[in-house]
């Protein structure tokens, strides 16, 4: 019973979105420039950007449920997944053998953001779902529900639910916006890549993944906040992602 109390306190859905960022004390302000302006490229990137956001994880559409048979070939390519509802689920890290339940958290997107993952940058997915770097905690993260997490985290890091952004990050973020059309999934596989490297370095277990996830956010904030960042390229923790 106390296994299953750690488990349900670490990847319960509803605690673990509701309650992760909001009132948090830890969270600066780095104050944006007031005469920042968005380009017209920018603000069609960024308004196809937040559309993307609005869309829910709909078991009925067909693309949708590709999407999630995709990420399962990519992910295991070697195994057959027998069904889309599945205790199979459960070896990626998600809670049942349903992962839309998961998804409800943060939507259509976070589907997206794993996939990106696992095709654009297969050697670092594998690195990360396999646990295969670094000395492992025995109580580790569930691959697939932190993967949602770090999506819900971006979110919230780079303001994508506001009018436009009024910290440096968020105005890094739509500069880069210029350069690479797909800056937030890129951006999603370096923030999976810290978060990993932070689960190691702080010795983390099930308990603490919210201060790594925090921590992660922090590290995250700090070099989004860097001067005359234009490319996602820039980003020290670029260097993180394998192909």
């Amino acid at each position: 019973m106390a296994t299953a109390a750690k488990v349900n306190a670490m990847v319960g859905n509803k605690t673990w979105f509701g309650g992760l960022f909001t009132g948090s004390g830890k969270k600066r302000q780095v104050h944006a420039e007031k005469n920042f302006e968005m380009t017209p490229l920018q603000e069609q990137r960024m308004q196809k950007l937040k559309d993307r956001l609005n869309i829910p994880f709909d078991e009925t559409r067909p693309d949708h449920l590709t999407s999630l048979k995709a990420l399962w070939k990519n992910s295991f390519p070697d195994t057959e997944l027998t069904s889309l509802v599945s205790e199979q689920w459960k070896d990626m890290g998600w809670q049942g053998p349903n992962p839309a339940t998961d998804f409800r958290g943060c939507g259509f997107v976070s589907l997206e953001n794993l996939l990106f993952f696992a095709r654009r940058y297969p050697a670092s997915f594998q690195k990360l779902l396999l646990k295969t770097q670094g000395m492992r905690a025995t109580w580790e993260y569930p691959f697939a529900t932190a993967g949602v997490n770090v999506s819900h985290m971006l979110i919230q890091l780079l303001e994508l639910n506001s009018a436009r952004p009024k910290t440096l990050p968020g105005i890094n973020f739509v500069r880069m916006l210029s350069e690479h059309e797909d800056v937030f999934d890129i951006l999603y596989c370096i923030a999976f890549e810290m978060m990993d490297a932070q689960w190691l370095a702080m010795r983390a277990s099930y308990m603490q993944f919210n201060d790594v996830l925090e921590a992660t956010k922090a590290q995250l904030e700090r070099e989004l906040s860097l001067e005359d960042l234009l490319r996602i390229q820039d980003l020290p923790a670029y260097n993180l992602l394998l192909k």
